[in-house]
């Protein structure tokens, strides 16, 4: 693409060593003074209009970029759309290119435990010193936009055009950007992404998006952009012609997986799996993807054709070196998707919030995990199709204890309960309005079945990425604290 096509020697070059930190939880800063600014700053940004509250236009955000300079266009974007596997597929992309040798920014969403996290330059969240800089160089341009409009910049907005400015100063070579919410309307789409990856379309936020597949894929074909190149992961049917009609409109390429690249083999390995890829112009064999679920092997494939594309320019992409490929895949995380955060009884957090999303989880959990008891603890989004969730999660569930997590917009429990009841059986059924208390309840319930004999017990914490990252905080996973200040967060617990 524009600028990588000059660059055609770094194919080869040795990859930089993979993050040692965990992306999800950034150091907190020691300083007091700098602490202090910190939660200024995060209070500031929290205060605005939170980015669930999409307002379908983006005047806005391209005033405060124009005057900002622009900074979307100073690099190469691969821009990451979908309903499921945005944020898995947008780190694996990122991962493969910096493995390469590309230095990169990779800016994701919602955040697990801290706002820093969104902003990823190298491997590295920002720091906090880089994140105050990135705010304090926006925020007159914020101010002016903010007089103009007749509405405020939005939360996401904000974020959006820290990430393009920290991307445009440091500089990267490549920015990885996850759309927000939908596509056409999200504020990162005023880039142009030379790469446009649409991970599976499935029914959610429906008050945004439409009601149906074709409304939904209609938004977030808009990221496909004239000249890009469009990795489709697997869609339904009604997504796909309205995908590929939207390439065809723009005189776009067009890669589907399952047609021109796909898993061609898996099966199940210590800590994850094993694989083979075929890309988009080379067969990449008996990688070791240390993440669990077909679905995360699917988001491999797309993130290895985004690459592939990237790196050549089109569809007829050239291989990657595989031992780069093999490395690469070896350090890919996902925090929050299906991970194990505690062992004896293990614990499992997990963010899969729609009805195609817990069905993906509970596959992959049904393949990888043989426990003969599964406690299930629930904290899920009031406008989620919660009935239809639980009809996904109740086959592998022998209980349930449903609560609450730390978004002022998760269902209340005793809501969440008599919804569960219809669905679980009241007898099966538990319900606390705290997760700390929730997550003690199910391993509890959990280690009894293993007193019982039953052996082999595990507990799964899901419904949301709020829910995910509110668990890892509690169990401590990451080390450290992660900074910030979670209570009040605003923005939505899952975005798509």
């Amino acid at each position: 693409m524009t600028g990588e096509a000059a660059r055609p020697a770094l194919r080869d070059r040795p990859a930089r060593p993979p993050a040692a930190r965990d992306p999800a939880r950034p150091p907190a800063p020691r300083d007091p003074a700098l602490a202090r600014r910190l939660r200024e700053v995060e209070a500031e940004i929290f205060a605005r209009r939170p980015e669930h509250a999409v307002e379908p236009t983006l005047d806005r955000i391209a005033a405060l970029a124009e005057l900002l300079g622009d900074p979307q266009r100073a690099c190469p974007v691969v821009h990451v759309a979908g309903t499921n596997g945005k944020t898995s597929t947008a780190r694996m992309i990122e991962t493969l290119l910096r493995a390469r040798g590309l230095r990169t920014g990779l800016f994701t969403s919602p955040h697990l435990s801290n706002i820093r996290e969104r902003i990823v330059i190298d491997g590295e969240p920002l720091s906090v010193e880089a994140f105050l800089a990135s705010y304090d160089d926006v925020a007159p341009y914020v101010a002016l936009v903010d007089e103009r409009e007749p509405l405020r910049l939005s939360f996401f907005e904000v974020l959006t055009a820290m990430a393009f400015a920290a991307f445009a100063d440091a500089p990267v070579d490549v920015a990885v950007i996850e759309v927000g919410l939908g596509g056409t309307w999200d504020a990162t789409n005023i880039a142009d992404g030379a790469v446009a990856v649409v991970t599976p379309v499935a029914i959610d936020h429906t008050r945004y998006l439409g009601s149906t597949i074709e409304e939904i894929a209609g938004e977030k074909a808009g990221i496909i952009k004239p000249g890009s190149v469009a990795i489709l992961g697997e869609q339904s049917p009604a997504a796909d012609e309205v995908l590929l009609r939207r390439a065809a409109e723009v005189g776009a390429a067009v890669a589907r997986q399952g047609v021109e690249f796909g898993v061609t083999w898996r099966e199940l390995a210590v800590g994850g799996q094993a694989l083979s890829i075929r890309g988009l112009s080379g067969e990449y064999r008996d990688l070791l993807l240390p993440l669990f679920g077909e679905y995360q092997a699917a988001n491999a494939a797309c993130a290895l054709a985004a690459a592939e594309a990237f790196s050549s320019g089109g569809p007829d992409a050239g291989p990657l070196n595989e031992d780069l490929v093999r490395e690469a895949f070896a350090a890919m995380t996902s925090p929050g998707r299906l991970e194990v955060v505690r062992r004896s009884p293990v614990v499992i957090a997990d963010s899969a919030h729609n009805p195609a999303g817990m069905a993906a989880s509970v596959a992959a959990v049904t393949e990888a995990f043989s426990f003969r008891a599964l406690i299930a603890v629930l904290a899920i989004s009031a406008d989620k199709d919660v009935p239809a969730v639980l009809d996904q999660l109740e086959p592998i569930a022998d209980g349930l204890v449903v609560t609450r997590n730390s978004s002022d917009r998760s269902m209340d429990p005793s809501k969440l309960a008599d919804l569960a009841a219809d669905v679980f059986g009241p007898d099966r059924v538990q319900v606390t309005n705290r997760l700390d208390d929730a997550i003690e309840v199910a391993v509890g319930m959990a280690d009894e079945a293993a007193a019982d004999g039953l052996g082999g017990t595990g507990v799964l914490v899901t419904g949301s990425v709020v829910t995910a990252g509110d668990v890892r905080s509690l169990l401590g996973v990451g080390g450290g604290a992660g900074g910030g200040d979670r209570r009040g967060r605003q923005e939505p617990d899952d975005l798509g």
